[in-house]
């Protein structure tokens, strides 16, 4: 039995850096190689996580040692496919960032190579790792507001245009949208709380803020405008959020019909002055609703004829140590107990799948007018 996981990263830098979670020499995992097509990260991974740890500008290379069993791929969304499917042909176990891919056809190759590797597939959705939706997707599975008959959800991307629009994120040859790039976080909760899946969708969205005239190449600290822009960057990311290029909508909203005829509405803005994730869920029984700022699950309950009509509740969410609200440790942890105890993960390959699937109907939704839009159906075979 395996008693250690040697870890390869295909991206060290941006989410990459998780890989100092994994790097335990005396424990269960450790990071022994990095790949990057940038050099200067390169060094500062092996400065930072491992001084003895092999690195490469050529992933290929990395994917070849033996001493290497598991790789983490946190390379740009749209390098996943690729990364991912290279890894699983050279029998390695993955981690591979969500979204799995950027197309619903990217997830299906995926899914075929790992059925095809004998190996281990898990999808980096850490919320499903957070206190706060833990305890929603507890609450809910106790019954308490009965049968979901309904899903609201506001997503305010208050930072939005410092992490999307300022870098390759703000076009769609690489994200195909924001509904699919930070909207898979959100579907696979709703998927997730609701134990179903989206089956068909309508929605509308447009570029109402970002995007614009300006030059591709122009960056902020060489723009004359640079001392009275709102939205001016001066560290990693640094491409001008008003460039020409940019594609991608920063304000949309859809809707979903799932399995069992459930009603979901999900809204997204990349320009609000605050980031925050609203979650409502409606049953037969009552309705929950989450308050990230206040860190906060409140209970709302309706006349049943049972027991769970006599009160209201509120729940006090628990602060939890390490990135992502506490998230990352737990789920960087399950990753090394799949491989090792054959532990099954939190988020399956499917889910992954199905969460870039709506994302891509929603997408072509909103390009063709609003229409409504199939989600394409997992094929059986590849279960």
């Amino acid at each position: 039995m395996m008693k250690q996981v040697r870890i390869g990263m295909i991206g060290v830098s941006g989410r990459g850096r998780i890989a100092e979670l994994w790097h335990e020499p005396s424990g269960r995992s450790m990071i022994v190689g990095g790949a990057d097509i940038n050099e200067r990260h390169l060094q500062d991974f092996k400065k930072d996580i491992n001084p003895e740890a092999f690195i490469t500008t050529d992933y290929r290379e990395l994917l070849e040692r033996q001493d290497i069993d598991a790789i983490a791929v946190t390379s740009p969304d749209y390098c996943h496919e690729e990364h991912a499917i290279a890894a699983l042909q050279a029998g390695k176990h993955v981690f591979c960032e969500k979204p799995l891919a950027i197309t619903v056809e990217g997830c299906d190759r995926i899914l075929q190579a790992h059925k095809e590797s004998g190996k281990q597939l898990m999808v980096g959705f850490n919320m499903r790792y957070m206190n706060m939706f833990r305890t929603m997707k507890e609450i809910v599975d106790s019954g308490a507001i009965g049968e979901i008959k309904a899903v609201w959800v506001r997503h305010f991307v208050g930072h939005g245009g410092d992490y999307y629009y300022h870098d390759w994120h703000a076009n769609s040859r690489n994200t195909t949208s924001m509904l699919l790039q930070k909207g898979s976080h959100d579907i696979d909760i709703i998927h997730w709380i609701t134990g179903q899946y989206t089956k068909k969708v309508a929605a509308f969205g447009s570029l109402d803020f970002f995007g614009g005239n300006k030059p591709n190449d122009l960056t902020c600290p060489t723009c004359d405008q640079r001392q009275i822009c709102t939205e001016a960057q001066f560290e990693t990311r640094t491409q001008c959020a008003f460039r020409q290029e940019i594609d991608v909508e920063d304000n949309s909203m859809m809707i979903m019909e799932l399995e069992g005829g459930i009603k979901a509405s999900y809204l997204q803005c990349h320009f609000t002055p605050d980031y925050h994730r609203n979650y409502t869920f409606i049953g037969t029984e009552g309705r929950i609703e989450n308050s990230q700022p206040d860190n906060k699950v409140y209970v709302q309950t309706r006349r049943s004829n049972s027991y769970r009509e006599l009160a209201d509740r509120t729940y006090e969410i628990k602060h939890a140590e390490g990135g992502h609200s506490g998230a990352d440790p737990g789920i960087f942890e399950d990753f090394i107990r799949m491989i090792v105890d054959g532990k099954a993960p939190l988020a399956t390959p499917v889910a992954g799948r199905m969460s870039v699937a709506a994302g891509v109907a929603a997408t072509e939704s909103i390009r063709s007018g609003g229409q409504v839009v199939e989600v394409k159906p997992l094929d059986p075979q590849l279960l």
